[in-house]
């Protein structure tokens, strides 16, 4: 039977309707980050920096990546410097993008050693930060470069166990910062990643609450191969 006019037009308001009512809104799709942000509008930055030999234990498409490859002996490695509010959300795609210059990834590439991370840091992360990519990429160059890494972390040959608050305050004593700027990240109790609090005027600082922490009695550090 052909349908009418009218019917044909509440049926496809029907239609749109419901295709209104089951598509996740904007604010579930970005659930626990802000909804939108002005570039520079943030409280602090975090430094996450992830340990490659984790990475490439946990991870097997990992294993074939520039981070991974033979001769590679990486240990903490460059994984983003991220805006973020003190009530543990942050701000993302702040900005049109146009394509990091060759440049400044052939120069990031010793520390993050993945072209397309970079870009994607850059276009999710940078972009609300305030900064131009390059003042943006030298931030991050001049963060890691100016981490003082304690003496246990510098390409060790065994694994070995350390608490969590151990581990955040030799890196706090090390860098001559508070212990609680550092939380470390430990999926299955091993150390995996650390990261940092950083001020906007690029200073250590104390954490919210809002950053997760570790919560095992003991992380295992996987050795640098």
């Amino acid at each position: 039977m052909r349908m009418t006019k009218p019917r044909l037009l509440l049926a496809s308001t029907a239609l749109l309707l419901a295709s209104c009512l089951a598509a996740p809104s904007f604010a579930q799709d970005r659930e626990g980050q802000s909804a939108a942000s002005a570039p520079g509008n943030f409280d602090y930055y975090l430094f996450t920096l992830s340990w490659s030999p984790e990475f490439c234990a946990s991870n097997p498409s990992g294993r074939t990546s520039a981070e991974c490859g033979l001769n590679k002996h990486l240990g903490l490695v460059v994984h983003g410097l991220w805006p973020q509010f003190n009530n543990g959300t942050w701000p993302q795609d702040c900005a049109p993008t146009r394509p990091v210059a060759a440049s400044t990834v052939n120069h990031m590439v010793s520390i993050m050693p993945n072209r397309s991370l970079i870009q994607h840091e850059w276009a999710k992360h940078g972009t609300c930060s305030g900064l131009m990519a390059d003042d943006y990429f030298a931030a991050i160059d001049k963060l890691y470069n100016g981490l003082k890494i304690p003496g246990d972390f510098r390409n060790p040959s065994r694994s070995f166990t350390a608490s969590p608050s151990d581990i955040e305050q030799k890196f706090g004593t090390a860098n001559q910062a508070t212990p609680e700027a550092f939380r470390i990240s430990c999926p299955e109790n091993k150390f995996a990643a650390l990261e940092i609090c950083v001020s906007k005027e690029w200073k250590y600082q104390a954490c919210p609450d809002t950053v997760k922490e570790c919560h095992a009695t003991q992380a295992e550090v996987l050795p640098v191969p």
